[in-house]
C-alpha cells in the first residue's frame, strides 16, 4: 500500500504512535502487495479510516505468461521512485485530515502527543494557516500530497518527499522533486512489469554428458514486448504513460567454470522471429549450437545450477512525449538444475 505520510514534525510522531489506530482494517484501500495476477485495471488508492492511498491505476500486460513470471531488476543502481507528490481536490483533502482526525481521537488508548500532533495538523488546515482547507477555492487549485511507497519507506529515496501537503493554482507544476508527471508515471510503471518465466529449452533435456554440446533455445512464442500503463486522473489533472519492455538478450552462466560457452560471451541474441538459438534436430549432436554449453566437467551425483537472465530493453511514452524515451535497461532470469555425467565407454 502507498500511503500519505504528512512528514515533519509532531505529526510523524502521532503518525508513528498510532499507525494501528490509523491503517487498521483498511488493507483493502489499497493494494498491498501489487495484483499482478491478470491485465485488469488496479487503483492503488482510495481513502477509507482516515488513510490516505495513491490514486494511480495500473493496466496492461503485468501477469508475464506462464511460468513463473516476475517483476523486472533495473540495471545499475537505478530504481523507480521511492515516493511521490499527486494532487487532491480541496474535498479529497478535508476528509482525509477529518478522518484521520477521527481515528487517532476516538482510538481508546491513543496516546496524548499523538492527539495533540495530529489536532494541530488538522488547525493548520482548517482555521490557522488556511481557512476551511480552501473549500471555497475549490475551483482554483489542488492539495499536493507526499505519498511514500510502503515496501521502501525506509530508504533514503523515500525521505526526498518531505513536504507538508501544500496547495497549488491550477495550472502551476509544483516545484517538488517527484510531483506526478508521464515520466514518473511511467517509472512506477516500470515496478510493476511481469516478465515471462526464463526456462530455456536444452537438447540434451534430462542429463547433458561431459564434452557434448549443450543446445539451449527459447521460443518466440513466450517473448513478446510487456507493458503497463499507469494512469493518473484526480481534480482535472489526466496524465498516463505507458511503459514497455522488449526482449533483447538471453545470458547463459553454466553454474560452474569447467564449461564453454556459445557464443563465448554467453550472450544470446534475438532471432528476427523473436526467438533465441535454434532448437536442436537429429544429426546435430556433435555441432555447435548457436546458443549453448559444452560442460567440460560431471556434475557427480549433484547438479549445476544453470542461470538463465533475459535483459529487455524498457521505453516509454505519453501524455506530451509521443516518442519513445529509453528508461535503464531490466533484467528477469531463472535458475534451472543440469545433470552432467561422463560418457562411459567399455575397454575390450
Amino acid at each position: 500500500m502507498h500511503v500519505l505520510k504528512p512528514s515533519r514534525g509532531l505529526l510523524i510522531i502521532a503518525l508513528a504512535a498510532g499507525m494501528c489506530a490509523l491503517t487498521t482494517g483498511t488493507a483493502s484501500a489499497g493494494w498491498g502487495e501489487p495484483d499482478k495476477s491478470n491485465g485488469g485495471a488496479k487503483t492503488s488508492g482510495s481513502e477509507q479510516n482516515g488513510t490516505l492511498t495513491s490514486l494511480i491505476s495500473y493496466t496492461g500486460s503485468t501477469q508475464g505468461g506462464s511460468g513463473k513470471p516476475g517483476n523486472v531488476t533495473p540495471a545499475g543502481n537505478w530504481k523507480p521512485p521511492a515516493c511521490w507528490y499527486e494532487p487532491r481536490s480541496a474535498k479529497q483533502f478535508a476528509e482525509y485530515v477529518e478522518g484521520m482526525y477521527t481515528s487517532t481521537i476516538n482510538t481508546p488508548g491513543q496516546h496524548s502527543y499523538a492527539k495533540s500532533a495530529v489536532g494541530m495538523f488538522r488547525a493548520d488546515y482548517k482555521e490557522k494557516k488556511y481557512k476551511n482547507y480552501n473549500l471555497d477555492k475549490a475551483d482554483e487549485g489542488s492539495w499536493w500530497v507526499a505519498i511514500r511507497d510502503e515496501d521502501r519507506w525506509l530508504e533514503p529515496a523515500a525521505q526526498i518527499c518531505n513536504e507538508m501537503p501544500f496547495w497549488t493554482v491550477t495550472g502551476v507544476a509544483p516545484n517538488v522533486p517527484n510531483a506526478i508527471t508521464p515520466q514518473v508515471l511511467a517509472e512506477l510503471a516500470y515496478n510493476r512489469l511481469r516478465l515471462p518465466d526464463t526456462k530455456v529449452d536444452l537438447a540434451p533435456e534430462a542429463n547433458t554428458k561431459v564434452n557434448l554440446p549443450t543446445w539451449a533455445w527459447l521460443d518466440e512464442s513466450k517473448f513478446k514486448p510487456v507493458e503497463v500503463t499507469a494512469q493518473l486522473n484526480v481534480n482535472g489533472l489526466n496524465l498516463q504513460a505507458t511503459t514497455t519492455a522488449e526482449p533483447v538478450s538471453l545470458k547463459l552462466e553454466p553454474g560452474t567454470k569447467d564449461a564453454a560457452l556459445h557464443p563465448a560471451s554467453g550472450e544470446c541474441t534475438f532471432n528476427a522471429s523473436g526467438s533465441i538459438g535454434e532448437p536442436f534436430a537429429t544429426g546435430r549432436a556433435q555441432e555447435t549450437p548457436p546458443c549453448g554449453i559444452t560442460y567440460l566437467r560431471s556434475s557427480g551425483n549433484g547438479t549445476y545450477k544453470l542461470q538463465a537472465t533475459v535483459t529487455w530493453e524498457i521505453s516509454w511514452t505519453g501524455t506530451g512525449s509521443p516518442r519513445a524515451t529509453l528508461l535503464p535497461n531490466g533484467t528477469f532470469g531463472n535458475d534451472q538444475a543440469v545433470t552432467v555425467q561422463e560418457i562411459q565407454t567399455i575397454n575390450r
